[in-house]
């Protein structure tokens, strides 16, 4: 079984082609550089950019594997949650590859996508619980199989990857500010009582970053020195000409607030599970904020507390693919699942629905 995935929901545009459950290749291009001049994605270019590099990308993609697109047996694409006109691209030439043939269709939750990109590097042990930290979602969800999702949490407010981009802003890093934090934070220890973590005096499992993004306003205000003269000197933090260990220990600090929160929230959520019967197996942790040191290493101390396999994506599978996209896609087809050309592109917001069509394999 041979499936094209693509991928358009934000500022990314992706091809990758899957069989049997292995990545073949795959093609990526990013938005990044653009956005980053606004200091955050600005829908219509994105839908642009989507629209001028998408038929490029997948010609691109055929050359260097050498198939043909009438050996491709599925077409997967990420219908949502994501930037309504990205979304309408990407789904609009999915219908194109499928008008006419006996290729399949089928539209795929980016979120769940994301959980389940682990599988092509590792097998995964289900049930799982599956912790998605991601720009714009925090979530936690009950994973029994791939069409088996059950959300136990989510973020009320701002995601855990919103906070650390605003977070960045206020330190006048340049966008996409996230990795900045982290590359910081591993230069000090943290100060664990400098941030109180958000949230954790009730017994459920949503999070809430807005107040700990106000109290590193207020911080940072009352710290202005702290604040980068300017986005184009964000390399002098790191080129050693610039005293950085005041700096280093606040984002460090933040880190562990953030990490701690989540960690809290997990176990939270193990300990649950048990008390109600549920069987756990495994622990995942994806999305682009994944990919946060501190926070890959507090959830694999959760997971070896609780004697459950930890499992993590590699670098390049926690930032947005195409290859989650055709890797979940094959799973759902195989399972008999697959969509009409009247699929529809679901925005950040609304739910997306179980709507598939179903036939015996």
């Amino acid at each position: 079984m041979l499936t094209l995935g693509i991928e358009s929901s934000c500022d990314e545009t992706a091809f990758a082609l899957v069989q049997d459950g292995k990545l073949l290749d795959s093609v990526i291009s990013t938005q990044i550089d653009i956005h980053a001049l606004f200091g955050g994605v600005v829908p219509e270019i994105a839908s642009r950019e989507h629209y001028r590099l998408i038929g490029h990308l997948y010609d691109s993609l055929l050359a260097k594997t050498g198939i043909d697109a009438e050996q491709i047996d599925n077409v997967a694409v990420s219908r949502g949650p994501g930037l309504l006109g990205s979304l309408l691209v990407g789904v609009g030439f999915a219908k194109g590859l499928v008008a006419g043939t006996t290729k399949k269709l089928i539209g795929v939750n980016h979120l769940h996508a994301h959980l389940l990109a682990a599988g092509l590097e590792q097998d995964i042990e289900f049930p799982a619980l599956g912790l998605l930290v991601s720009g714009g979602h925090t979530q936690i969800f009950l994973i029994r199989a791939a069409d088996d999702f059950v959300e136990l949490g989510k973020t009320l407010d701002d995601a855990a990857g919103e906070a650390f981009d605003k977070v960045a802003k206020m330190l006048n890093m340049p966008y996409p500010g996230g990795k900045y934090i982290d590359q910081l934070g591993k230069l000090a220890e943290p100060d664990t009582k400098r941030f109180t973590r958000p949230y954790l005096d009730n017994t459920n499992l949503n999070f809430s970053f807005s107040g700990l993004k106000t109290a590193l306003n207020l911080y940072i205000e009352a710290h202005s020195h702290l604040k980068l003269p300017s986005l184009n000197d964000v390399g002098e933090l790191f080129n050693g000409n610039r005293d950085v260990a005041e700096l280093a220990e606040l984002c460090a600090s933040f880190n562990f607030t953030v990490a701690d929160t989540l960690r809290v929230k997990m176990q939270r959520a193990i300990t649950q599970r048990k008390e109600v019967g549920d069987a756990v197996n495994s622990i995942i942790v994806a999305g682009g904020v994944a990919a946060n040191s501190m926070i890959r290493e507090t959830m694999a101390e959760v997971a070896e507390k609780n004697k459950l396999t930890f499992t993590l994506p590699s670098f390049a599978l926690c930032t947005d693919n195409a290859s989650m996209v055709a890797y979940m896609g094959e799973q759902l087809v195989a399972k008999g699942y697959s969509h009409g050309l009247d699929l529809d592109a679901i925005p950040r917001g609304r739910k997306i629905p179980q709507d598939y069509l179903h036939s015996l394999c």
